[in-house]
């Protein structure tokens, strides 16, 4: 690892930052793989830009997303025929076959695969910590644009990265599924692909909402890039869904959920919410993890779920090498 030390301040307060929360959170937990997908051009040796965030569930996630973006490329991107023709090609295969890399007009994709943790301690998960970046507009509109997670990021190991990073980078070498509650060929891919790609890196911090269930913490939003769209999301929660899909009725229940989103708002920073029910939310830091071999990031594994046995398909109508769309009859 390229380990360079904090000299600028704001730098320098995020390594103390990090340092004092590694002592207060001092275990992780595991909840799963994420899937993207990212790109590498032709000369950029083993670095790869994320094309779209790795927050997929699924592997067929992130497949159809990128037979969309390799579509809309080929329609509206070029005016070269045998870069189209290469475009459609790898379309083709994402419509027929569960694929994890394609090449196409010198540029190789990839489905990028991540494991999502969460660190905590014996009080609950982490919280955002005071030096994570807040956007300048805290905005409370549940319309308001964040800034896309994973924007511009470029998986590169050789990177430069602080003291802090690195230390978490080389606790995470060994992460991989130990319960019994993973299925042995789960267990068996996780404990492969420490030889298969054993080094680390990790994508942006992201926050979620999580509530806490019977069964431990469970998510309740989305993942977001900074931990005020968390606690937007947490009070349009509270405001418009919850009480909709819960049928609360108008009095008093659904007078509560406002009042709780009210005084959340009102609190500006504050992480965590207690309803009159009982049920809790709580923002959180969440980590994903990288795993990269000597050919770069690791893709999906054979052992990976797919939603429903969803497969590949024709996502869009088909289309010539002139860019003229095939109406089909």
């Amino acid at each position: 690892m390229n380990v360079e030390h904090a000299e600028h301040p704001v730098a320098a307060a995020q390594e103390a930052d990090a340092a004092d929360a590694a002592q207060r959170y001092d275990h992780y937990i595991v909840r799963g793989p994420l899937f993207g997908i990212a790109c590498q051009e032709v000369g950029d040796g083993h670095r790869w830009r994320v094309l779209n965030p790795v927050t997929g569930g699924f592997p067929q996630d992130a497949r159809d997303s990128l037979n969309s973006f390799l579509w809309f490329r080929a329609k509206d991107d070029t005016d070269d025929r045998r870069v189209r023709r290469e475009l459609l090609a790898a379309v083709a295969r994402l419509e027929t076959e569960p694929v994890n890399e394609v090449t196409a007009a010198g540029t190789r994709y990839r489905v990028v695969r991540c494991d999502e943790i969460v660190y905590g301690n014996s009080e609950g998960p982490e919280p955002p910590r005071p030096t994570d970046p807040e956007p300048a507009d805290r905005s409370w509109d549940p319309n308001a644009k964040d800034p896309e997670l994973d924007a511009g990021f470029v998986i590169d190991h050789t990177a430069a990265t602080g003291v802090m990073e690195a230390t978490e980078r080389l606790a995470l070498m060994g992460l991989h599924y130990r319960s019994p509650r993973y299925p042995q060929d789960v267990r068996a891919d996780s404990l492969r692909a420490l030889r298969t790609h054993a080094g680390i890196v990790l994508l942006p911090t992201a926050f979620r909402v999580l509530e806490r269930t019977g069964a431990g913490w469970e998510p309740a939003t989305a993942m977001l890039a900074s931990p005020h769209a968390a606690r937007r999301a947490l009070v349009h929660l509270l405001t418009w869904p919850w009480p909709a899909v819960y049928e609360v009725p108008e009095d008093p229940e659904r007078a509560g959920y406002a009042r709780v989103a009210a005084e959340f708002r009102d609190a500006g920073d504050a992480d965590s919410v207690r309803l009159d029910d009982g049920r809790e939310l709580l923002v959180v830091r969440m980590r994903r993890v990288v795993r990269i071999g000597p050919d770069g990031p690791e893709t999906a594994r054979p052992s990976d779920e797919e939603e429903g046995g969803c497969g590949p398909s024709r996502m869009h109508p088909p289309m010539d090498e002139d860019g003229t769309i095939i109406q089909e009859t």
